[in-house]
């Protein structure tokens, strides 16, 4: 197992090397220095403001001393100061990693549990009206915008019941609750269908093994079948689904926090998108996809405790 994770990791390395690289082209070399002053401060700018503006970002450096400090940086977790307003980029990965997380980690417990539990609920009941019920919701549900659940969401729960404020954020503990409830609850719905889609396709395909009419030949009854045998078995997809997603987690949502009007990474992520924020947009690509090649790591490992017999070599 030591040599497989010695060897993913390599691998990894090099996928975050080649992703620094693609980088490193999209903002250092196919978007000029000049792009990016004009659309920082302005189309009218005069030539001394660009080139002031430059020199400020180091964009006027040679191109192979960018690319070293590009990597130097990347990797050892410098990531230097905004291009719009001169803040650490690090104090508002620190500052925003939290309201994203007070939200999006709760939305993904609940949406997991109902996830896999109506999963196994219209999975039981295969191949009958339930089941096929439970189908066209899920299938409904997957093709709503998550748009038209926060619009609906706002104006039913914010507007007409006023049961939660319609948005803003406080991190006072007794307050938080009652701002996060509403993108919770919508972050939840807005994925369930395709959970359930997704988790009913596997423990229908579960209940067709051998292992499962051997049970039943054996006298047990359908519904612990399907808790102890199928959904066991079931596990694999299931982490891989779960795994995968938790980088997504950290990262937040940006429609979410827009509308919500939550300070998380989402909303970092927009303003600097709005702002012409370069430097810190460059930052939360390398974010999301160094999470998301750690976790794909991350995900080979569980499956050796969701199944034993899975060997890593």
């Amino acid at each position: 197992m030591l040599a497989y994770a010695l060897r993913r990791l390599a691998y990894g390395f090099l996928v975050v090397l080649g992703v620094l690289g693609l980088l490193f082209v999209l903002f250092f070399v196919y978007a000029t220095p000049v792009d990016m002053a004009r659309r920082a401060v302005g189309e009218k700018a005069s030539p001394d403001v660009l080139a002031h503006w430059i020199h400020v970002h180091g964009y006027d450096r040679p191109k192979l001393e960018q690319l070293r400090d590009h990597y130097r940086k990347m990797l050892t977790f410098d990531f230097g100061r905004s291009d719009a307003d001169d803040v650490p980029i690090a104090r508002r990965l620190r500052d925003g990693a939290g309201p994203s997380l007070s939200f999006t980690v709760p939305a993904f417990a609940i949406e997991l549990l109902l996830g896999v539990g109506l999963a196994l609920f219209v999975a039981y009941f295969r191949d009958t009206y339930i089941d096929r019920t439970g189908v066209i919701i899920a299938v409904l549900s997957m093709s709503v915008s998550i748009l038209l659940f926060i619009i609906a969401g706002q104006y039913l729960f914010g507007k007409v019941l006023n049961w939660f404020p319609i948005s803003g954020f406080d991190p006072d503990r007794a307050l938080l609750p009652r701002f996060i409830a509403m993108p919770v609850l919508i972050f939840a719905l807005a994925g369930l269908g395709g959970d359930i889609r997704f988790y009913r396709t596997v423990f229908v395909e579960e209940t067709s093994r051998d292992y499962v009419r051997t049970a039943r030949a054996k006298g047990c009854g359908d519904g612990r079948v399907m808790v102890r045998h199928v959904l066991r078995n079931s596990l694999i997809p299931i982490l891989t689904n779960i795994v995968t997603a938790i980088p997504f987690l950290f990262t937040g949502s940006l429609l979410i926090e827009s509308f919500f009007g939550i300070p998380g990474l989402g909303a970092v992520t927009v303003e600097a998108v709005q702002g012409n924020d370069f430097s810190t947009l460059r930052v939360m690509v390398y974010i999301d996809a160094l999470l998301f090649i750690v976790f794909q790591i991350v995900t080979d490992f569980t499956y050796t405790l969701a199944d034993p017999r899975v060997r890593l070599e």
